[in-house]
């Protein structure tokens, strides 16, 4: 090859690479703007919640709904789950919305127009194809309607939120899904019970391009362990909310000596409230493959992920919450 043949080639190669740089960079400027939140002001949110799937539901919840200076609670959503406290994914979506109903009755909150119905079944076990529901209806309409980011708080399988994201693609422009799911990148498996319970949802959260910021269970939101005199010093006589989480805490187990337990889904909530008491990291969002495990493709679009949070603070606004409520 000639000088000027291979000066020219190395020109071309030169801007390839340059021009991949700024594809690269546009697109993780494009994955963080999505993902930017607001430092100050109100933030619309919807709730997608397994409520009555054991009890940190409703302590998310709650603490949701006494954030009123940070969180514009639109719509709160009744998702499926099937475990040893319910007998299908429709009832356990039937007790979420009860569950939800319970913990607007002793907040003394209206519940009309604010809680939905979600599926009834999961996709996974609809041939993997999306499904209609009230709550899946309300998020489509609420997002189009919408004249800033919807964040969608998602506590459990997120059938409700990826079938809407497949009913209406649209609304990827319009909302940011803060999901408690899955296990860190780091770890062998993905196995997690919202991620496993609808493997197909929770695979297009990763794949549908949705801003998504994952909040993975081991090893980040473990650490918000709790104990029942813990519970009980802070929330005992703190009103009919306060009274209702200990009483929900202290029924889960038989034998409360020398254990925890973990209340994972505040997590969500508090992320919203304040970003500063986690740490993040933009990746590039995993595959999930159907063994529940994570496989990395660096061509893929960026999410953002928590690979670690502050226990204490997220302890002691709540608390604080439920204690300035009670006066």
């Amino acid at each position: 090859m000639g000088g000027c043949e291979k000066q020219e080639s190395n020109e071309a190669f030169s801007l390839f690479l340059f021009s991949t740089m700024l594809d690269g960079q546009t697109a993780l400027m494009q994955s963080l703007s999505a993902l930017e939140i607001p430092k100050t002001g109100k933030l619309d949110v919807v709730i997608d919640t397994d409520t009555y799937n054991e009890i940190d539901d409703q302590f998310a919840v709650v603490y949701a709904l006494l954030s009123p200076e940070r969180l514009n609670v639109q719509a709160i959503y009744a998702a499926p789950f099937l475990n040893s406290r319910s007998v299908s994914a429709e009832d356990g979506m039937l007790k979420s919305k009860e569950e939800i109903l319970r913990l607007l009755n002793r907040l003394h909150r209206d519940s009309k127009d604010l809680v939905f119905e979600g599926s009834r079944a999961f996709m996974s076990e609809n041939d993997n194809q999306p499904l209609q529901s009230p709550a899946a209806t309300d998020l489509i309409d609420r997002a189009m309607n919408s004249n800033k980011t919807l964040f969608v708080i998602t506590l459990g399988a997120p059938t409700n939120v990826a079938s809407a994201i497949l009913l209406e693609p649209k609304i990827k422009d319009k909302i940011a899904v803060i999901w408690l799911g899955g296990k860190g990148l780091g770890w062998k498996t993905a196995y997690e019970f919202n991620l496993k319970q609808d493997l197909f949802a929770s695979q297009v959260l990763f794949d549908s391009g949705v801003p998504l910021v994952q909040i993975p269970t081991n090893p980040v939101t473990s650490h918000l362990q709790t104990t029942l005199p813990e519970i009980e010093f802070y929330l005992s006589g703190q009103g009919a909310i306060g009274d209702y989480l200990v009483e929900i805490y202290k029924d889960y187990f038989k034998d409360h000596f020398g254990r925890s337990k973990v209340i994972w889904d505040i997590s969500a909530v508090a992320y919203l409230l304040n970003e500063d008491w986690f740490t993040t990291e933009i990746v590039h969002s995993p595959i999930l493959t159907s063994e529940m495990t994570y496989s990395v493709d660096n061509s893929r679009h960026f999410i953002k992920m928590t690979p670690a949070l502050s226990r204490d603070k997220i302890f002691a606004d709540i608390f604080e919450k439920i204690q300035k409520a009670n006066k």
